[in-house]
């Protein structure tokens, strides 16, 4: 194997699509295997690779991390994405966590169950717009900066943009209404390695289509 980080999950977005956005946005190159079935994820179980038994899980540097937070501070930390004293890691730490908290809203809708979908995208959208989106937009405007946190790229700000993507392909213009998030977007979105990772045929992973939902919800149940 070469020396590149290697991710074990789904061919989808999931908990995993937050790290491969890390790992694009440091410019680090990774290889992906993925679990195609139940038996895939059983193997893994039973080999002692997943310590809680569970996918998310990365190879790097010699350790098998699991645990989507873990795995995300980790590559943070060694690609100088997280801040550069105590004050900035708690910012970044707190932001990050609202985003993980939209996130599994996001990616949780095409999971819902016919008759809870609306609901849910209903719930799902009020949230967006009414409470994570004007947080950011008045982090951003009380700071200033072209960043979330300090004056430079951290994983708070890799995170926010793919949040931000993932509400447009709900509402494409989710953002009307949020100016600063608006040239955030178009900023954040032209960082050489993220503009590569946007790019067809990169690593990024589309929305689950609903076919694929009953393969998936065989592997993990």
């Amino acid at each position: 194997m070469s020396g590149n980080p290697k991710l074990h999950y789904i061919n989808g977005r999931g908990r995993m699509e937050p790290i491969r956005w890390l790992l694009a946005a440091a410019g680090v190159e990774f290889e992906e295997s993925y679990l195609e079935k139940k038996e895939d994820l059983t193997k893994l179980q039973k080999n002692g690779s997943l310590l809680f038994q569970q996918v998310p899980m990365v190879e790097i540097d010699g350790m098998k991390l699991v645990q989507t937070r873990a795995i995300a501070n980790y590559i943070a930390i060694k690609y100088n994405l997280y801040g550069k004293d105590l004050k900035e890691r708690a910012l970044i730490d707190m932001y990050v966590e609202g985003m993980f908290d939209l996130n599994e809203l996001l990616m949780g809708y095409g999971y819902q169950p016919a008759d809870k979908k609306d609901q849910h995208f209903t719930n799902m959208m009020d949230k967006t717009k009414n409470r994570y989106f004007p947080a950011f937009e008045k982090v951003l405007k009380d700071h200033g900066k072209d960043f979330l946190v300090g004056n430079q790229l951290s994983r708070a700000d890799v995170q926010l943009l793919e949040i931000i993507l993932m509400a447009e392909e709900f509402k494409p213009d989710i953002l009307a209404k949020f100016p600063l998030l608006q040239s955030f977007k178009a900023r954040i979105s032209n960082i050489p390695t993220i503009k590569k990772f946007l790019q067809p045929g990169s690593q990024r992973k589309p929305p689950v289509r609903e076919e694929e939902v009953p393969k998936v919800m065989k592997i993990f149940y």
